[in-house]
């Protein structure tokens, strides 16, 4: 990462910047559209959310473009990746930074956490128009898995379900 580049722990007042990253990853997609008054509702209030929830959230903010969050990367707990596991959680880089290592080193900081609390895997929900993102997870170790499921969001998304072993 650039020296501009800062990780950082997400606050609740990185609503506006987290919603045009995330946003502008989603019009990338024909008919992917943020719900705020929805299952995207807890941007608004990240760190308090996933504080609650038990979990972590970080962005990447750029200092030299006025503090814009050029990426994100969340975990929560997980009951799906077995006892003790963990759900990786919007995982997203703004498309001018994209291809410069910075997914590669969000997911190292979330494998990070998985050893340090001896989680015995990750997953992962991904829209399936998200075909770059799964190249990107089965290069890193996760396995697709046979199920889906719809979210009956504005989107009409439906998702796939990735997991890896710790």
């Amino acid at each position: 990462m650039t020296d501009a580049l800062i990780l950082r722990p997400a606050r609740d007042d990185d609503a506006e910047g987290l919603i045009a990253l995330i946003g502008g990853c989603f019009a990338e997609y024909e008919g992917c559209v943020i719900d705020l008054d929805g299952i995207d509702s807890e941007l608004k209030a990240i760190a308090s959310n996933f504080s609650q929830a038990g979990g972590k959230f970080w962005v990447l903010e750029d200092a030299a473009s006025e503090g814009r969050i050029a990426a994100s990367v969340g975990l929560s707990p997980s009951s799906a990746a077995g006892e003790g596991g963990i759900e990786l959680k919007k995982l997203y880089v703004n498309a001018e930074y994209r291809r410069r290592g910075i997914a590669s080193r969000l997911l190292d900081l979330v494998l990070d956490e998985a050893r340090a609390t001896a989680a015995p895997a990750i997953d992962l929900w991904s829209d399936t128009r998200f075909v770059e993102a799964h190249a990107f997870y089965a290069h890193h170790g996760f396995s697709q898995l046979p199920e889906t499921h719809e979210l009956h969001d504005p989107s009409n998304t439906t998702e796939f379900h990735f997991v890896r072993k710790m």
